[in-house]
């Protein structure tokens, strides 16, 4: 009999969902919110019956009921740091989940989807490599003050998903290689993957190179000075940082596109920010290739950004000394959702509990 997994993947404006069969696809639909709609809800978690809803039409439209399900893999949201894997959505994961905290991000309601769709058929709902993700080396959360140590949040569904592929077409097993893996979106993530462990990666929203829209790391004094003479509210500077930062602090528009149709007519602005992006890209590849001591099996770009060739080839030029590089190019976070799920079905890895890790009973 085969297994049949929801993959459940709930962004700012929009629901993914995918309906796969022992790990094929059968079908997916995205499904756009109206901002507006979604700004009527006082809370993400408040969102929840709404998003419901969304689900149940996309099933009815292909005509799948709920009940024909072995299991849902919901996107995991902003928890506790644990490492990656495939963990059961019980309680206390729920919990966690549905506080919303240190930020409210969408992604938390896919698990709480899961969750809902799955306790009263009495099938497992999990949640799969969470932004959370915390594998780092201690020395890696080293900063000069020990009050800001660095924390592990990165496009880790992603970067796992890539891993595996990546070591699938090498033909080794993907816990014994060594990966710098760039994901290159909205947001950037430069992850050193050590033998199945992301052991040190720059934190897309703070550290490493500006994306299509974060600033990434900056020059901390000045940005001090900014925040105490700039007239604007802790929340504006964040979204100063986050959300228009980089490119579209640069040209008015996060769309590498259109950067690049500005550049192509002219415009210098354009074209210096563009490079600059892939200037240090290339710089934040080479420092994770460092945390490897060079020993560094393949680079691997990935992400909506990894479409573009010429964008790719700007970075490849300065990095590919280190290694070999390979283009996984878009996100597979809706596969990588089944085939966690699947796996633990399977019996081919263990499922996690989220308890046994916060509480310090378990490492990575």
């Amino acid at each position: 009999m085969a297994f049949q997994i929801l993959a459940i993947n709930p962004g700012s404006t929009s629901t993914k969902i995918a309906w796969y069969s022992d790990g094929t696809e059968v079908w997916r639909e995205t499904v756009r919110h109206d901002p507006d709609a979604l700004a009527a809800f006082p809370s993400v978690a408040d969102q929840f019956s709404f998003r419901l809803g969304t689900i149940e039409e996309a099933l009815a439209s292909h005509e799948a009921s709920f009940d024909e399900l072995s299991a849902v893999a919901g996107r995991g949201g902003l928890v506790e740091p644990i490492p990656g894997g495939t963990y059961a959505v019980d309680d206390a994961l729920l919990k966690r989940l549905r506080m919303g905290k240190p930020w409210e991000h969408a992604s938390n309601l896919g698990g709480i989807l899961a969750d809902a769709i799955c306790r009263p058929r009495n099938i497992p709902a999990f949640i799969v490599d969470p932004v959370a993700v915390d594998e780092m080396n201690p020395v890696a959360k080293v900063t000069g003050l020990p009050e800001l140590p660095k924390v592990s949040l990165g496009h880790a569904l992603n970067i796992k998903a890539t891993v595996r592929r990546a070591a699938k077409d090498l033909g080794k097993p993907w816990d014994e290689l060594n990966f710098v893996v760039a994901h290159i979106g909205g947001g950037i993530t430069v992850c050193a993957h050590e033998k199945g462990r992301m052991t040190d990666l720059n934190n897309a929203n703070e550290f490493g190179p500006f994306s299509p829209e974060r600033a990434g790391g900056l020059p901390a004094g000045d940005l001090v000075r900014m925040c105490f003479g700039e007239s604007m509210t802790e929340k504006d500077m964040l979204r100063k940082m986050v959300g228009r930062g980089g490119l579209m602090a640069y040209t008015g528009t996060s769309d590498v596109r259109e950067v690049k149709a500005m550049a192509a007519g002219g415009d210098e602005r354009a074209r210096e920010a563009l490079d600059a992006m892939a200037y240090g890209i290339a710089k934040e590849i080479g420092a994770q290739a460092a945390v490897l001591s060079g020993r560094v099996d393949a680079i691997l770009f990935t992400g909506g950004v990894a479409f573009d060739s010429d964008f790719v080839a700007a970075v490849q030029k300065r990095v590919q000394w280190i290694a070999p590089v390979l283009v996984y190019p878009g996100e597979d976070e809706m596969p990588a959702l089944a085939e966690g799920a699947l796996r633990v079905l399977r019996g081919e890895e263990e499922c996690k509990i989220y308890g046994r890790f916060i509480s310090g009973g378990e490492k990575a």
